[in-house]
């Protein structure tokens, strides 16, 4: 066996292999109304600019799912829009990240659950379209090869 073939097996384990997420997981935390406030999309904080803002945080969740509400969002101003972020005491029964329209607290409103630290801010790629686009194609070429 020559050292191409071991290397060709390396690469396969290592994308194989699941990604960690840690044992602690966080969510932010914050409320805001209309277009005052820090919460509302497109929501710009990371892990290290929210200690300068104040009414952000993040703060750990033990069920490890983060939720965003948004309510008002089918309204026609932003005035009435309020956005929320907060850590959910459980998830979807089937464990799939989602976003959908919903009544939480009696209200209509527009609702996003995920599962990972932090992944209640900035949209990010899932993991699933970096495996689709970029090392599927990687994993085939070095298995044809």
């Amino acid at each position: 066996m020559n050292k191409n073939y071991y290397f060709k097996i390396l690469v396969l384990l290592i994308l194989i292999v699941p990604k960690s997420n840690g044992i602690l997981r966080r969510c932010f935390q914050c409320r805001s109304r209309g277009d005052l406030g820090s919460c509302k999309d497109p929501f710009k904080y990371n892990t290290t600019a929210i200690t300068m803002e104040p009414g952000i945080s993040a703060i750990p969740c033990a069920s490890g799912w983060c939720g965003k509400v948004i309510e008002g969002a089918d309204g026609s101003d932003d005035f009435d829009q309020a956005t929320q972020r907060m850590c959910v005491q459980r998830g979807p029964s089937d464990s799939e990240d989602r976003c959908a329209n919903t009544i939480y607290n009696h209200k209509k409103v527009f609702m996003c659950f995920c599962q990972g630290d932090l992944c209640n801010g900035a949209p990010q790629i899932s993991t699933r379209s970096l495996y689709k686009y970029f090392l599927l194609p990687i994993i085939l070429r070095l298995i044809v090869q």
